[in-house]
């Protein structure tokens, strides 16, 4: 795809990773427009794009501003959502509902508005928890993208709220291309971290604590749960793959095929800070997520020629010293 000149609309532009994609495309040349209420998104966030961007301040559930932002758009990636790390999921389920609102009226708007494609920001959450219970034939598993889908029995058992509305999202974005040809992409983030993250995900958590030199050091859960870490560059590099070269709305997941438990991340955080707490403290009255997850990648690699570029330890890296 030639970006150069292509009017963009990224929702939920000033986020975390909106903030990034939003780098990239003026980077690429791309005409871009942010959408964003800004109740998570920080204006800080687009900075370096400030002069070269534009931005529109609303609530995209309102059809009025879903419209406005769709005017003259040639592509939209549809990040906008109530969002974030595992305490917001379990504790804000009616807030993650909404999601389904926010999904439906941005794609009718951009549907009426003949947008000509559409890539949304969906979530490892889509995958039936039973896949990703603590059981040690599962420790190895990955997830396959077929294993997320509402019309076959068993797999439609998402995590939470927040993973019914995203699945909801997919399917609604593909019932858009059957009927109407919507060219689309849905793409299946796992556990992203890197540079603008805020604190109530699980490494910038970690990296926070460090930082003040907590001590006990408080870990939700056990810290034996695991996840498959994927640093905000290759999560970008997925979106725009996703966007060129898939139209028919299938999922594919953007993440990385390596279990690591939470507690290694924390160890491997107290190493590369240099602090170490004299006591762990493991708070398993908060909420912890599934056991473990982990993203089968072949359909990524087949589709769109993709892999994770940026090892967990270079992420981290990287990530502190943004931090510190």
């Amino acid at each position: 795809m030639q970006w150069r000149g292509k009017r963009v609309l990224v929702t939920g532009g000033a986020s975390f990773l909106g903030s990034h994609l939003v780098d990239k495309l003026v980077e690429l040349n791309a005409n871009v427009r942010v959408a964003d209420d800004f109740s998570s998104g920080k204006a800080e966030n687009l900075t370096k794009n400030m002069d070269c961007i534009e931005i529109l301040k609303g609530d995209l559930k309102d059809v009025c501003f879903a419209e406005l932002v769709m005017k003259d758009v040639d592509l939209v990636f549809h990040l906008a959502a109530s969002h974030g790390g595992r305490g917001y999921i379990d504790m804000h389920p009616a807030e993650c509902c909404s999601n389904m609102v926010l999904d439906g009226t941005v794609f009718e708007s951009a549907f009426k508005a003949g947008v000509d494609r559409i890539c949304f920001a969906s979530s490892a959450c889509v995958y039936p928890t039973d896949l990703q219970s603590k059981d040690a034939t599962r420790r190895e598993s990955l997830l396959k993208e077929d294993m997320a889908n509402p019309f076959s029995r068993g797999n439609a058992l998402a995590d939470g709220e927040y993973g019914w509305a995203k699945l909801m999202g997919e399917m609604t974005l593909r019932a858009y291309h059957n009927e109407y040809g919507v060219k689309c992409s849905s793409c299946r983030i796992f556990t992203a971290y890197g540079e603008r993250e805020n604190e109530t995900h699980a490494i910038m958590a970690f990296i926070a604590k460090t930082f003040v030199k907590m001590d006990p050091y408080v870990i939700w859960g056990t810290g034996e749960q695991d996840r498959n870490f994927t640093y905000v560059s290759d999560i970008i590099e997925g979106f725009l793959l996703a966007m060129e070269k898939i139209t028919d709305g299938t999922p594919v997941n953007i993440g990385t095929s390596e279990h690591i438990k939470i507690k290694e991340a924390a160890e491997r955080i107290f190493e590369f800070t240099g602090f170490r707490p004299r006591k762990i403290l493991f708070d398993t009255s908060k909420p912890e997520g599934v056991f473990s997850r982990a993203a089968d990648t072949s359909r990524a690699k087949k589709i769109l020629g993709w892999k994770p570029r940026v090892s967990f330890d270079d992420g981290l890296k990287r990530t502190i010293d943004w931090y510190y």
